[in-house]
């Protein structure tokens, strides 16, 4: 597992740390977990392009509605 160290500023670290207290999480935890959602979503941008470039646009437009209840 990697280190990672970022700087923000002093405030924004302050709100992410309530955030993460009041969703019951460490701060490591929510991080983490942002930065999985970050990761699928790019993920299936890329797929979506993909399929589009393929000239598949009903399988694409499937996948983003996939997309879109999984995060609603």
């Amino acid at each position: 597992m990697a280190t990672m160290t970022i700087r923000i500023p002093d405030d924004q670290h302050e709100r992410l740390k309530s955030l993460a207290l009041r969703r019951g999480l460490s701060l490591n935890k929510m991080i983490g977990e942002f930065s999985t959602r970050a990761i699928a979503e790019a993920d299936a941008e890329a797929r979506f392009l993909a399929k589009a470039a393929m000239g598949k646009p009903t399988k694409g437009l499937t996948l983003l509605d996939k997309i879109e209840k999984s995060f609603s």
